[in-house]
């Protein structure tokens, strides 16, 4: 890795950032944590109220990356097999024969839009996509083109019909996002821009080829043992029965995070580190991401619930409680 690379990969991303700016107002924040979690190759599980942009979001991404992009509406009634495909009966040549006819699964990036309104039946048919890439029909297994990201939206507020996502699912994806409500500056803006005779629309900025090697030279960036150490250090700390989980988590948590949460904590803090033009992480780079990579996978107790605990809010205290060691400026 050299200082071309880095600034190459830098002026990428900033121009992605930009070309996304022209059509999404403000949200800068959700756009660096998804720009992140796609350049580490994660999921992303986006939450917010109806009407705060979330699939102009993925649907302007997919534009500036040149991405394949696939939208899938969850419903009640939606099948496994309308998501990742199923095998039709065909003639061909006079005779007949099953042939497999893909999902909407089968793009770059794929919008699972109001995930928790599926069932769980429905919900699983994406774990074996999301962790590996591929999908099994019929004792078939059938990969899926890379890149691949699945990019889903659920809503805080309508409960009614609704399914909660399994830990095993919410542990797949890489980071949670919360899409805050805009400023009135923020929401004049929105206003001017899609209310007139032209909307504006994303361009093509960086290609799934030059992205692919942009997620390659993210894993590259050297990480000290120090600032690893940290992040083992406070991925442990959120198990209660943990010596070192600060008090709220032992009153309030019944699971911790997931070795997997230690994972995109490393991962999305060496895009940070790149993205910020430099080629090591610093632990400013790890606080960054620390609740996006992190808030999903903790479960609240019963007490913790019923008081109605941000876990947010835990994490705070957690930043708090573990500090990292020394060398905290190296690099």
């Amino acid at each position: 890795m050299d200082d071309k690379e880095i600034e190459q990969f830098h002026q990428q991303a900033q121009a992605v950032e930009d070309e996304i700016a022209r059509v999404i107002v403000g949200q800068q924040n959700v756009v660096r944590l998804v720009l992140v979690s796609i350049l580490s190759g994660g999921h992303v599980l986006l939450e917010g109220v109806p009407g705060l942009g979330k699939t102009m979001l993925v649907r302007t991404l997919a534009q500036a990356l040149d991405l394949h992009f696939a939208r899938i509406q969850f419903t009640p009634d939606l099948m496994p097999a309308d998501i990742i495909g199923t095998e039709i009966l065909v003639d061909q040549d006079g005779q007949r024969q099953f042939r497999f006819q893909p999902g909407p699964v089968f793009a770059n990036l794929v919008l699972a839009d109001e995930i928790n309104r599926a069932t769980p039946k429905t919900q699983s048919a994406l774990l074996e996509a999301m962790q590996e890439h591929r999908v099994t029909v019929a004792n078939q297994t059938y990969t899926l083109e890379e890149p691949f990201f699945v990019l889903a939206t659920q809503n805080p507020l309508e409960m009614e019909g609704t399914y909660p996502l399994p830990e095993a699912q919410l542990d797949r994806f890489f980071f949670k996002v919360t899409v805050a409500y805009p400023s009135p500056a923020e929401l004049v803006q929105i206003l001017e821009r899609t209310t007139g005779a032209d909307i504006p629309g994303a361009r093509r900025v960086v290609t799934a080829a030059q992205l692919l090697a942009m997620r390659e030279l993210a894993r590259q960036v050297p990480v000290a043992s120090h600032v690893a150490e940290w992040v083992a250090r406070l991925v442990v700390a959120t198990h209660p029965d943990s010596p070192e989980a600060p008090p709220m988590v032992r009153r309030y948590v019944r699971y911790g995070a997931s070795p997997r949460g230690a994972q995109a904590l490393l991962l999305g803090a060496k895009v940070t580190a790149l993205l910020g033009g430099r080629y090591n992480v610093a632990f400013d780079d790890v606080r960054a991401i620390l609740p996006a990579a992190l808030r999903h996978r903790l479960l609240l107790n019963f007490e913790g619930l019923a008081e109605g605990l941000s876990v947010d809010a835990i994490l705070g205290e957690l930043i708090e409680q573990i500090q990292p060691g020394q060398l905290e400026n190296v690099g």
